[in-house]
C-alpha cells in the first residue's frame, strides 16, 4: 500500500514524494546502479526478486514507481510473474503491454513527454494522463477520494502551492509527511503506515523525493529508522 504525491508542472517537469510499504523481512538495497543489463538505470532493489520499487534513468530523465493494487483475475500466485521488472523496463523505454501474467498494479511513469499512470487489474490495462497540478495515488485510482489517506492529505499538499515556486519544496513536503505521521500508523488515513491490522504484512520502510526537469533528474532515498516510524525515532 505504497503512496505517491506528485506535482506536475508540465511535460518533462515534475516533483514527487514516494513512500514504500513492504514486508520488513524482505531485504532491499538503497538507490544504486544494480542492473548492468539496463545501462543508465538506477533504483531501489528488492533482493528477493531482483526488481525495483522505484527506478530512474537520469540521462533520459525517466522515473517510474510501482504500487500494488487489487486485481479481478483468478491468476494463481504460483503462476504470477514478479512485478519488479516494470519500473526498470519503464525507465529504459519499455512500458507494459497487456495481457500481463501479473497481479494488479499502478505504474507511475514520468518522462520527457509527461506523466501518467498505467493501471492493471488482471484483465484490463488503463492509462491515466496526469494533468498539471498536485496529485496522489495509492492502491486505487489517481486522486481517488475513497482512499482515506488521499482524502485526508491531498488537500494539504495542494495547499502548499506549486513546487516550482518553492526552492525548499522538499522541506515543505517532508514536514507535511512528518505531520501526517502523528496519526497512529494503523489509521487508514496514515501515509507512514502499519498495514498488519488491515491484513497485510507490510509497513512503511522508506521514502524518496525526486525532481525531473527538462535539464536533469535528481532522486534521493531516505530509510526510516524502523518500520512505520518517522525520522525522529518516535512512533508514527
Amino acid at each position: 500500500m505504497c503512496t505517491v504525491v506528485i506535482d506536475v508542472e508540465g511535460a518533462g517537469s515534475a516533483r514527487l514524494l514516494a513512500v514504500r510499504d513492504e514486508d520488513p523481512l524482505r531485504e532491499w538495497d538503497a538507490l544504486g546502479a544494480w542492473w548492468p543489463d539496463r545501462p543508465g538505470a538506477i533504483g531501489i532493489r528488492d533482493r528477493r526478486a531482483g526488481g525495483a520499487w522505484l527506478a530512474a534513468n537520469p540521462a533520459e530523465r525517466r522515473l517510474a514507481v510501482l504500487l500494488n493494487r487489487a486485481d479481478v483475475s483468478d491468476l494463481p500466485d504460483a503462476r504470477a510473474v514478479s512485478r519488479g521488472s516494470l519500473a526498470l523496463d519503464s525507465v529504459v523505454g519499455r512500458s507494459p503491454v497487456a495481457p500481463l501474467p501479473m497481479h494488479g498494479f499502478n505504474l507511475l511513469e514520468v518522462g520527457p513527454d509527461g506523466a501518467r499512470v498505467l493501471s492493471w487489474d488482471g484483465v484490463d490495462l488503463r492509462e491515466t494522463a496526469i494533468a498539471p497540478g498536485t496529485h496522489m495515488i495509492a492502491h486505487d485510482d489517481l486522486d481517488d477520494d475513497t482512499t482515506p489517506r488521499i482524502a485526508a492529505w491531498l488537500p494539504e499538499f495542494r495547499a502548499l502551492g506549486p513546487t516550482a515556486d518553492s526552492p525548499d519544496w522538499t522541506a515543505a513536503w517532508t514536514a507535511l509527511l512528518a505531520a501526517s505521521a502523528e496519526l497512529p500508523p494503523e489509521d487508514d488515513r496514515a501515509i507512514i503506515r502499519d498495514n498488519r491490522p488491515h491484513g497485510y504484512p507490510t509497513q512503511s520502510l522508506l521514502y524518496a523525493t525526486a525532481a525531473i526537469t527538462p535539464d536533469a533528474l535528481e532522486v534521493r532515498d531516505h530509510a526510516l529508522p524502523s518500520p512505520a516510524h518517522w525520522d525522529d525515532g518516535t512512533t508514527a
